[in-house]
C-alpha cells in the first residue's frame, strides 16, 4: 500500500492527519483520547510542537501545527503515535499495528485557507454526527480555547494570534465562535477531500511555490483551481487517504 505523504518545510503551516488500523476505533474511550491528549502536550514541552488546533477523534486524529524546523514534526508524531499505541496494545494485551500507516500532511497557506482549515477540524464531529457544535466535544482545540484551559494546555495561542493578526485572546475566543456560528448557519458541514489528498491547499502563487519548493516530491501533481472559490490544491496521485474513511466518525 502506498505510504501517506509527509513533506515538511520550515515555516510554513501543515493539516496532519493520522487514521487507526483500517479506518477501526482504537480512540474510541476517553481514556485512549485522554492519553493522546498528554502525549501531544509532551511533544510541546520537550521539543516545542506548535500546535494551532487539533481534533481527536473516535478513530483518527486531525492537527494544524507550524514547522519550526529541525524535524520537530517527525519527531513529536513519532513520539505520540507510538506511545499512544504502546499504551493501547499493553492494557488491551494486544499486539500488531495500531495507526494506519505514516499520517498525511498538507501545506496550507497562511490566510483565508488557513481559517478554512481551522474551521473544518473544529466541525468535525459535527460532520461525523455525533455532537451538533464543537464545544460538546471536549477532546479540540476548539473547547480548550473557549473553556479558558491553561493547565495542560496544547494550542500555542500566541502563535495563532499572530497568525490570524489577532491582538488579544478575547477577540480570539469571540472570532472562533463567529465563525463557527456563520458556518453552521450555512447548514450541515460535508466533508472536504483536499484536506487528505492533497500536498497544498491556498491560492495560485502559494500552489504553484509549494510545488517548485517540493521539488522532485511534487512531480507529476497536478494543481487543481476553483476560480469560483478562489483555492485550490497540489493533487495527490495516490495514497493511503484516498480511500474512503467510513463509519459514523470517519470524517
Amino acid at each position: 500500500m502506498p505510504r501517506a505523504l509527509r513533506h515538511y518545510l520550515p515555516g510554513y503551516l501543515w493539516h496532519l492527519t493520522h487514521r487507526c488500523h483500517e479506518n477501526s476505533y482504537l480512540l474510541n474511550y476517553d481514556t485512549d483520547r485522554k492519553r493522546y491528549l498528554y502525549w501531544l502536550f509532551q511533544a510541546r514541552k520537550r521539543y516545542g510542537l506548535c500546535v494551532l488546533n487539533y481534533m481527536i477523534t473516535s478513530n483518527h486524529v486531525h492537527l494544524l501545527v507550524k514547522d519550526t524546523g529541525d524535524g520537530v514534526i517527525s519527531r513529536s508524531m513519532q513520539l505520540v503515535a507510538g506511545r499512544v499505541a504502546q499504551a493501547f496494545n499493553s492494557r488491551r494485551g494486544r499486539s500488531g499495528a495500531f495507526w494506519q500507516d505514516r499520517y498525511h500532511a498538507t501545506a496550507v497557506e497562511d490566510n483565508h485557507h488557513f481559517v478554512h482549515a481551522v474551521i473544518y477540524v473544529d466541525l468535525n464531529m459535527v460532520r461525523a454526527g455525533v455532537v451538533s457544535h464543537p464545544d460538546q466535544w471536549p477532546f479540540c482545540g476548539y473547547h480548550e480555547l473557549i473553556t479558558r484551559r491553561q493547565r495542560y494546555s496544547i494550542v500555542n495561542r500566541g502563535e495563532l494570534m499572530r497568525v490570524l493578526d489577532i491582538s488579544n485572546e478575547p477577540a480570539l475566543v469571540a472570532m472562533r465562535r463567529n465563525w463557527i456560528d456563520d458556518a453552521l448557519d450555512k447548514g450541515p458541514p460535508c466533508r472536504e477531500e483536499k484536506w487528505t489528498h492533497s500536498l497544498a491547499v491556498g491560492g495560485p502563487a502559494f500552489l504553484e511555490t509549494m510545488k517548485k519548493e517540493l521539488g522532485p516530491r511534487a512531480r507529476g501533481r497536478q494543481i487543481q483551481f476553483d476560480d469560483r472559490v478562489a483555492a485550490g490544491m497540489i493533487k495527490e496521485n495516490c495514497g493511503v487517504y484516498s480511500q474512503s474513511a467510513g463509519g459514523k466518525n470517519g470524517l
